[in-house]
Parts: structure tokens; C-alpha cells; sequence
């Protein structure tokens, strides 16, 4: 079978199975969300953290609660690193420098999971179990509770409550992410990651004299930052290494854990606003996008437009041979069109043009799917920021699923598109304006501004990724990335939250004659159409500057 091929069927096999889970896993969300019981174990979490679970909360005790809770979520983190060597099971790892344990802190608060660090040289057992796996559990539960307190603003009639952020973030860890882990954790041990407390690297022998290298909880890790589309790999060569990724199929389940729950999410939408054509609309948005991306990120590798790949007759540089150059590159379109991270080849290695489209990937908003529950919340943005346009050209006052879209909410989404592209823009410059930080790229001209381009469009969109050629782990880049993870998360949350309250608290306008359906392919074109244009507009000179420049050149 051809490498072209054989990457179209392992695509057509992914999309065959989202299909069929879209309804079934979308369903049991809503039910989630927004079923009245609550689990005995849910109580009793309740019960000792002083919770009342049945008081409603307003957009800005919901953002109270989400900004408290990841505040103390970031000291809790940063203290386990600084006193690791004083913890069980820390492997006889030291401290964790200050300025990585910042930057690793906020990073997994955050579902970024950038790391600055070795992983199984780095964190001992009880920091990576304790506190980075348990962020990589409850920082998606965040996003996900976000996404759905936006989903009651469109939802609710003059209310002035989005539900309540601590049951949100319960059952979002409890009744979803915790069941499809354990059971993707199974899957990934049967087909050969390691699932043990042995110390990283360390040499067991076996009956007969055979000797085995052996790792830490892999396995367990392994899914959950992939279904939490976090990066965070326990080794520095994240799902490269075939402790974290140890067969085809294996990369297969890797990446359909990426995608299972944000492409899920629009059924749940839909549902929750009553409308499933809805929510079949926003999927629609989505998947054109990943689509057109995984397919020319693809088609670009094969190509292996450059001298040297040319020469060799493939672009296998930085990919993993098990996988090939079909299978990484949907590998590596799938984790930069969510907030991922994990990677199973080295994106700093890419064909000029198709280092550039993991990085266009990301300048989206990370919306197709996205991220656990900021994906949706992107995309909804977005289609509040189209309606406005669309009302502006037929001289209307736009309406989005009977709410009017006015000077405040218009205010608000385009603040949350606004955040990132000057996090990314304003940090890329004053990297490259000092000397001694473009000293950390590996390469010089428009590769190098590439490699600092990428890292903080990474950061700044909670992805996580990296180029792989910048030395990125240096006091400066450690907390100025950080800077750019805290701002470009919560900041849009902020202003998602409060462009929920504002909804919630209209009345519902009729549908007439001039009110724009959101539910038919015209829209779906409107959407997909108006955010390549913002991202066009807003990066083009950049990505000029750098992979367009190189790829030409």
C-alpha cells in the first residue's frame, strides 16, 4: 500500500468512528450537565469542600470561582516542584528550579502542558501522579465547564445564572474524563505501554537473563493528556517514544483520543439550546477545517518540497519511522488543531510550508475541534462574530439562536479574538529585538524567527507544542511563555464568561423573515470563511517573515 494511501485510510478511519461516537458521547454530556442527581461520590466532594451544589452562579461568581480555583492550583503545583525532594517517592529528583517550576505550573493549570524539562529526569513519581496528571484531569474539566456555562447564556431567558462552576468541574472530572481514561489506559497498556512504579530508565532482569528497560506510569499518563488534549509527555520525546506510543495502532487511538470529546461537544450544544441542527452546524465548522488542514499538512510532507527531502526521496526527518510521514502528519495536524501538544515527530523538522500550517493550525484559535471545551467556546465566538458581520451587510441588528448580538457582546468577542494574536505578536518581537534570546535558536534567518514564532503562538494558544529547535528552557523564555499561558487562558475565559451572563440575562427575539438561519451550509461557509480571513489578516506578515519566506526562498 502506498504511503498516500495508507494515510487516507488511517484518516477515513478515524472520521468513520467519530461519526458513530458523535451522538452517543455527545448524549451522555448533556445528561452530564444537566441532570438534576448527584452521585454519592459527587456529595461527598461536595460535603468537604463546603460546597452547595444546587446555588446557581453568576457570570462573575462563575469567574471567580474558575480563576480561584486555578490560582490555588498553581501554588499547589509550583510548592510539589520547589519541595520534591522532601516528598515519597520522588525518585532522589532535587528541587525543581524556580523559573521551570513557574513555568511548569502554570503550563499544566493551564491545559497547556508545555515543557521546559525532561520528564523522567526532572519530576519524581508523586509530582508527575499528584499534580501534573491530576491538572491534566481537572484543567480540561475547566474548559469544559466554561463551555457549557457559554451554552446556558444562549440557552437561558432572562436569568442571571450559569449554573455552578464546582459541580461543573465534578462531574466533568468524574462522570467523563475519568471513565474514557481508564478505559483508554487499558487499551494503550495492552498494546504495549509500560504501567508500573519502577524508576524511569532503570533495568530489570528478567526470567531467563533477559533484561528490560522499564518505565514509570506511563500508560495512565499517556491517555489522559491525550484525552485531556494535553502535551506532557513523561519522556522528552513525548509520543516518539515507543514507551508512550508503541505501535500504528496505538498512534491510532492517540489521536482519536484527541479528537473523542471536542467533536462531541456540538451534539451536547446542540441539545442544551434545542436545536440539534445547531449543534450539527458548529461539527460541520469543525470538521471542513480539520479536514482542509490534515489534508494539505499531509499532502505537503508527502510532497517533501525541499532540497534535502527531495535528494532523499522522503520528508522522514524528525518522524518516527514505526509511523511514517502520512500518519505523523495527521498526527501532528490533529495536535495542533486542538490544544494539545503531544507530538510523535518533531515539527521543527517539517517541510518549510508544512512547519507553517501546524503553526496556522494553532493561529485559529485552536477551534477544529480545539481543545476540551475551549474549542466549542471558540467556535461559538467565532459564530457570534460572523452573525455581527453579516448583520453589518445587510444593515440588521444580528440575532444568534434569538439573542441580540449588541455593542457589549460584539465588545466581548472581539476582545477574546484580540488576546491572542498580541500575546504571540508582542512576545515573538521582544524575543527577537535581544540578542540573547534569539542566541536559544538553533537555526539563524527564517527558520529561527519560525522556532520563536511557533513557541509563543504555542503558549499563547494553550497548545503546548514545540517547534523542537528552540532552547526554550532559559529563565526569560520560562516566564515570559508562562506569562503568555496565564493571559491567553484565562483572559478569554473572562470575557467568555461575561459574554454568557450578558446573553442569559436577554429575552429571546422572534424569529422573522431577516433573521439569518445558522443552521444551513451558508453559514457553515460564513464561519469557516470569516476565521481564516481574522487569522489571515492578523498573522500573514509574520508567517512572511518566516515559513513563507523560507518555503520560497
Amino acid at each position: 500500500m502506498s504511503p498516500a494511501l495508507s494515510g487516507i485510510v488511517f484518516i477515513a478511519s478515524l472520521i468513520v468512528v467519530l461519526a458513530v461516537v458523535h451522538r452517543p458521547l455527545g448524549d451522555h454530556m448533556y445528561r452530564v450537565y444537566t441532570g438534576p442527581r448527584h452521585l454519592a461520590v459527587e456529595r461527598l466532594i461536595y460535603r468537604l469542600a463546603g460546597v452547595r451544589p444546587e446555588a446557581g452562579q453568576s457570570w462573575s461568581a462563575y469567574a471567580r470561582a474558575v480563576l480561584a480555583f486555578s490560582a490555588v492550583s498553581v501554588l499547589l503545583l509550583y510548592g510539589m516542584q520547589r519541595l520534591q525532594d522532601r516528598l515519597l517517592l520522588s525518585l532522589g529528583m532535587p528541587p525543581v528550579p524556580g523559573h521551570v517550576a513557574w513555568n511548569t505550573a502554570v503550563s499544566f493549570v493551564t491545559n497547556t502542558n508545555w515543557q521546559a524539562y525532561s520528564g523522567e529526569s526532572t519530576m519524581g513519581h508523586l509530582v508527575q501522579m499528584a499534580g501534573l496528571a491530576v491538572q491534566n484531569f481537572v484543567s480540561a474539566a475547566v474548559g469544559m465547564a466554561v463551555a457549557i456555562a457559554l451554552v446556558r447564556g444562549l440557552a437561558h431567558r432572562k436569568s442571571e445564572e450559569l449554573g455552578n462552576f464546582w459541580v461543573d468541574l465534578v462531574r466533568g472530572s468524574i462522570r467523563i474524563l475519568l471513565p474514557i481514561a481508564f478505559a483508554g489506559a487499558l487499551v494503550l497498556v495492552a498494546g504495549g505501554l509500560v504501567q508500573n512504579l519502577a524508576a524511569p530508565h532503570e533495568v530489570t532482569t528478567l526470567t531467563g537473563g533477559t533484561q528490560a528497560i522499564t518505565g514509570g506510569p506511563v500508560a495512565s499518563q499517556e491517555i489522559i493528556k491525550e484525552l485531556g488534549t494535553n502535551g506532557g509527555g513523561f519522556y522528552n520525546a513525548n509520543s516518539a517514544h515507543p514507551f508512550e506510543n508503541a505501535t500504528g495502532w496505538t498512534n491510532w487511538v492517540e489521536i482519536l483520543a484527541i479528537l473523542l470529546i471536542p467533536f462531541a461537544l456540538p451534539r451536547t450544544f446542540g441539545r442544551m439550546v434545542g436545536d440539534r441542527r445547531q449543534g450539527y452546524a458548529i461539527v460541520a465548522i469543525m470538521a471542513t477545517i480539520a479536514v482542509v488542514g490534515v489534508a494539505v499538512l499531509t499532502g505537503l510532507e508527502l510532497a517533501h518540497g525541499g532540497t534535502v527531502p527531495q535528494a532523499a526521496g522522503a520528508a522522514m526527518e524528525g518522524k518516527e519511522a514505526r509511523f511514517g510521514v502520512a500518519n505523523s502528519a495527521t498526527f501532528a495536524a490533529a495536535t495542533t488543531l486542538t490544544s494539545t501538544g503531544a507530538v510523535n515527530s518533531f515539527h521543527d523538522s517539517y517541510t518549510a510550508l508544512g512547519g507553517m500550517v501546524t503553526m496556522f493550525d494553532m493561529m485559529l484559535g485552536e477551534v477544529a475541534p480545539g481543545g476540551v471545551g475551549s474549542g466549542l467556546y471558540g467556535m461559538l465566538v467565532l459564530a457570534v462574530i460572523t452573525v455581527f458581520v453579516a448583520g453589518l451587510m445587510v444593515g440588521r441588528t444580528p440575532e444568534y439562536l434569538g439573542k441580540r448580538i449588541g455593542t457589549r457582546e460584539i465588545k466581548l468577542a472581539s476582545l477574546y479574538f484580540l488576546v491572542t494574536p498580541v500575546l504571540v505578536l508582542v512576545g515573538t518581537a521582544l524575543a527577537m529585538g535581544s540578542p540573547q534570546q534569539r542566541a536559544s535558536m538553533l537555526n539563524g534567518g527564517p527558520h529561527g524567527l519560525s522556532e520563536v514564532l511557533y513557541a509563543f503562538t504555542s503558549a499563547s494558544n494553550n497548545n503546548g507544542s514545540a517547534f523542537g529547535g528552540l532552547s526554550a528552557g532559559t529563565p526569560w523564555y520560562d516566564v515570559a511563555l508562562g506569562l503568555c499561558m496565564a493571559f491567553g487562558r484565562f483572559l478569554p475565559i473572562v470575557f467568555v464568561l461575561a459574554l454568557a451572563g450578558s446573553l442569559a440575562r436577554q429575552d429571546p427575539v422572534p424569529v422573522s423573515a431577516g433573521t439569518l438561519p445558522t443552521h444551513r451550509p451558508q453559514f457553515v461557509g460564513m464561519v469557516v470563511g470569516v476565521t481564516v480571513i481574522l487569522v489571515a489578516l492578523t498573522f500573514l506578515p509574520a508567517l512572511a517573515l518566516g515559513p513563507l519566506a523560507e518555503g520560497i526562498r
